[in-house]
C-alpha cells in the first residue's frame, strides 16, 4: 500500500476549547486558546488497515475506545491551534499507513565472512600483546 494522502472530514472531527497551562500571565487565566481534537478511529473513513494498524499502537494519544486525542496549545491563537492539531492527527495518520518493506534473510557474503575473522585475529593480537610473558 502506498502512502496515504488523507485529509479527515470536518465532521470526524471534535474539537474542544480548554485553558493553556504554562506560562503566559493573566491571558492564560482568562482566555481558552488551547484545543482537545478527538478523533474516533473505528467511525473514521480510513482504510480498514490504517485503522487496525493505528488500534493495535501503544500511543498514549489513543484512547482504549480507539479515540485519537490531541491537545495544542502552542499558539496564542485559537485557529492557529486547531490548524496544528489537524496537521498532527494527519502526520500520525500517514505514520500508521507507511508498510515499512518486508526484510529478507540473506547469508553473508565470503568476503565479509573473511573481513569478520581478519578483525578479530587483529583484535586478539592487540590483547596477546598485552598479556606479560612468562619467566622460563
Amino acid at each position: 500500500m502506498p502512502d496515504l494522502r488523507w485529509t479527515p472530514r470536518p465532521d470526524e472531527l471534535q474539537f474542544d476549547a480548554i485553558r493553556a497551562s504554562g506560562p503566559g500571565g493573566q491571558n492564560v487565566n482568562k482566555v481558552s486558546n488551547a484545543v482537545h481534537l478527538r478523533f474516533d478511529i473505528r467511525a473514521s473513513s480510513l482504510p480498514e488497515a490504517v485503522k487496525m494498524r493505528l488500534l493495535g499502537w501503544a500511543d498514549q494519544r489513543i484512547t482504549a475506545d480507539g479515540v485519537v486525542v490531541i491537545k495544542a496549545q502552542d499558539s496564542r491563537s485559537l485557529e492557529r491551534n486547531r490548524a496544528d492539531a489537524v496537521a498532527r492527527l494527519i502526520e500520525l495518520v500517514q505514520a500508521a499507513a507507511h508498510v515499512p518493506k518486508a526484510r529478507r534473510a540473506t547469508k553473508p557474503t565470503y568476503g565479509s565472512q573473511q573481513r569478520r575473522l581478519e578483525g578479530k585475529s587483529k583484535r586478539s593480537d592487540v590483547k596477546a600483546g598485552r598479556r606479560s610473558k612468562p619467566d622460563f
